[in-house]
């Protein structure tokens, strides 16, 4: 379910001449018996909406006085959100003939056309005060209050997002609270501004319009509505012919491989900067710490406490909150097992609330490999908004790459990477474009249109991930990645599987075995190869080629470039 809840406003769109009728009270009962939520968006004062109107227990949360005043039907409760304003503005606009005038909570509101005599009192008595129109409705408020911060609080009060909200609504002073709505309506007898920018408009006016979008919510959960929703997508890149590029934020999930090194993070890092700056909620399940110095983020996890999953879900109840899983605490044989267990909490979460809205794991060939086809397909039903990233996607569920509507592809061997994709499928590869992918660059398949690969320029991040801090400092790499000291003879067989430990056994292990490392070139080499860091691997190649160098002094050249890309405090 995406929708969970409809937020409306009343007069004009609820209402007509102040009442709703018996049909548009029975539509109301209907959306709630579906377990979504009910909250009214008005401009009016909350004592006079409660005498025109008997049913507010049908709402869990009523937003008055176009934002200032919030009030939660089933325990009464009333939270003021803006300062009322000063008697003497009040005052003086009764002496200069202004009325009828109704003073509420924090609004003070009049009518057409006293707003020239509104604004120039304003004006002279110096005050941070603003006037919104209703149709002929003039309502005065502090600066910043209107639908859309009344809406925002009524929604963290309910836990959810306003990504899983659709609004309806008639008038100028809807616009704000619309169009912080995934899907946005107005009725029928709208104003012109209004239907323009609303996602669509109802055949009926009032109630029965109102109605009409009820309806297709129980219908389809709007579904039929996707296609119109374009404002949401997601940026990726641009196209050859500088066409955006982007991804549903919503109902859509993604598998993004290639080889390793060839910007996998970059490019996941890229998209979630853009889906925090939209507000959307993510969680990232991050096996070897590649997600530790992300902005976006509270990690939860380090190398000396693994996660804890009732900690996760709580970080994960306020919408506005991410989260990284960082599992580097816990050994390699036991990350696909957590995983396992924090899934169904997951899911819970999402069903309950329709957060968060992407789950991105890292390393899903890890964490989801091929032989997890049973536990996959118990949540076959619900495989949306996953944000998957590989190597390897050989190696991954069955199940989880049926569910994928989007594979980008990067890094060298594009081709490659797809027909291993469609072969796990069993599915015809497309047609590959013949390109060489340079940094940056990628190719979308939108497997499920029938389409072949585009190639793309992606939109770099703002921020840079401390390449692999966690993983490659602290973590655990595989045995075939890890360094070994064996010295000339073969001795010694002394294995650093991060770079910490590297820089333990380099201080302690003797100066023949460090020199015969050192001059055959094998340090740089591991960093480049098994770390995929070329630019360390430069910085140490050039120590290790000096000719008249001690092992002292090469060790700690070695430990100081080491420091400043990985090990030192962040």
């Amino acid at each position: 379910m995406r929708y969970y809840a409809l937020a409306t406003d009343y007069d004009g769109t609820l209402a007509k001449d102040g009442r709703v009728d018996e049909t548009t009270l029975e539509a109301l009962e209907r959306i709630r018996a579906s377990g979504r939520r009910l909250i009214m968006v008005t401009g009016r004062e909350l004592d006079d909406l409660g005498r025109v109107f008997h049913n507010l227990e049908l709402f869990d949360q009523v937003v008055a006085e176009n934002g200032a005043l919030l009030y939660t039907p089933k325990s009464r409760q009333e939270q003021l959100l803006a300062e009322k304003p000063p008697e003497k503005f009040v005052t003086l606009l009764l002496k200069r003939g202004v009325g009828p005038i109704s003073v509420g909570r924090a609004v003070v509101a009049t009518w057409r056309p006293h707003e020239v005599t509104v604004l120039k009192t304003i004006s002279e008595l110096g005050l941070e005060l603003q006037v919104i129109f209703n149709k002929d409705a003039v309502m005065v408020l502090p600066s910043g209050i209107n639908k859309a911060t009344g809406l925002a609080v009524a929604l963290r009060e309910l836990g959810l997002s306003r990504h899983n909200i659709a609004g309806i609504g008639d008038a100028e002073n809807d616009h704000a609270f619309l169009s912080c709505c995934a899907c946005s309506a107005a009725v029928a007898n709208a104003l012109p501004t209004l239907k323009e920018r609303a996602d669509f408009v109802t055949k009926s006016d009032h109630g029965p319009g109102v109605v009409e979008l009820i309806d297709m919510i129980l219908e389809d959960d709007l579904q039929q509505m996707e296609p119109r929703l374009t404002r949401h997508h997601v940026l990726l890149g641009w196209a050859e012919d500088q066409r955006e590029v982007g991804i549903r934020p919503y109902g859509e999930s993604i598998l993004i491989a290639g080889t390793s090194g060839g910007g996998k993070s970059t490019m996941a890092t890229g998209l979630l900067e853009r889906l925090a700056e939209q507000g959307y909620q993510f969680c990232i399940v991050d096996p070897e710490g590649d997600y530790t110095t992300f902005e976006k983020v509270i990690v939860l996890g380090d190398p000396q406490r693994p996660p804890n999953v009732n900690e996760i879900i709580k970080v994960l109840e306020h919408p506005e909150q991410n989260v990284a899983v960082n599992m580097i605490g816990l050994a390699l044989e036991h990350r696909a097992a957590f995983f396992a267990s924090l899934l169904p909490h997951l899911a819970e979460l999402r069903t309950r609330t329709g957060r968060p809205h992407w789950l991105v794991l890292d390393e899903t060939h890890h964490l989801l490999p091929a032989t997890w086809e049973v536990s996959a397909a118990s949540l076959s039903r619900d495989l949306h908004g996953f944000m998957f990233i590989t190597v390897h996607p050989e190696h991954v569920s069955k199940v989880i790459l049926s569910s994928v509507d989007s594979i980008i592809v990067i890094g060298k061997s594009p081709g490659e990477t797809i027909r291993q994709a469609s072969k796990s499928l069993n599915e015809p590869a497309p047609r590959v474009p013949s390109v060489e992918l340079k940094p940056g660059e990628g190719l979308l398949w939108r497997r499920r249109e029938q389409k072949d690969p585009v190639w793309f320029r992606s939109e770099p991040p703002r921020t840079e991930l401390r390449r692999h801090y966690r993983k490659y400092a602290e973590g655990e790499l595989e045995p075939e990645k890890s360094f070994y000291f064996r010295g000339p003879d073969g001795k010694l067989n002394l294995r650093a599987q991060n770079l910490n430990l590297f820089l333990q056994i380099a201080q302690g292990v003797d100066d023949e075995t460090w020199m015969y490392h050192l001059k055959r070139g094998d340090y740089s080499r591991w960093l480049g190869t098994a770390l995929q860091d070329e630019t360390l691997a430069a910085e140490v190649e050039e120590v290790e080629r000096r000719r008249k160098i001690t092992p002292k002094e090469s060790r700690e050249l070695i430990r100081a470039r080491i420091e400043e890309r990985y090990t030192a405090p962040a």
